[in-house]
């Protein structure tokens, strides 16, 4: 073999190498994107489920305080401990909030 063929064949070579890299690099980065965007959508429907959920909480929070009387700390009580009186006061606030901005 001519020293022209070999560094040909090495060309060749390397240029094939080279583009199974540049493939392989492609489908990597399709994969990377559809995860990415997989984590987003999943995070989006997540923040939306948890808004749904405070927003039920809320409401029911208010009807607990203003129409049956309870005050903070008795709602707090009357959930069994699974919620402190900070964290009423927070979801309260939201209904607020809600109004202000015109929900």
């Amino acid at each position: 073999m001519s020293q022209q063929s070999v560094r040909q064949a090495m060309r060749r070579s390397a240029l094939d190498a080279q583009a199974v890299r540049r493939k392989e690099r492609a489908e990597r980065e399709r994969r990377l994107e559809g995860l990415a965007v997989e984590v987003m959508t999943a995070l989006g429907e997540r923040d939306v489920a948890v808004r749904d959920a405070e927003r039920r909480a809320c409401a029911a929070l208010q009807t607990m305080t203003d129409e049956e009387g309870l005050s903070v700390r008795e709602t707090a009580e009357w959930c069994g401990g699974g919620i402190t009186v900070r964290e009423i006061t927070r979801l309260r606030r939201l209904d607020d909030s809600q109004q202000d901005s015109g929900r």
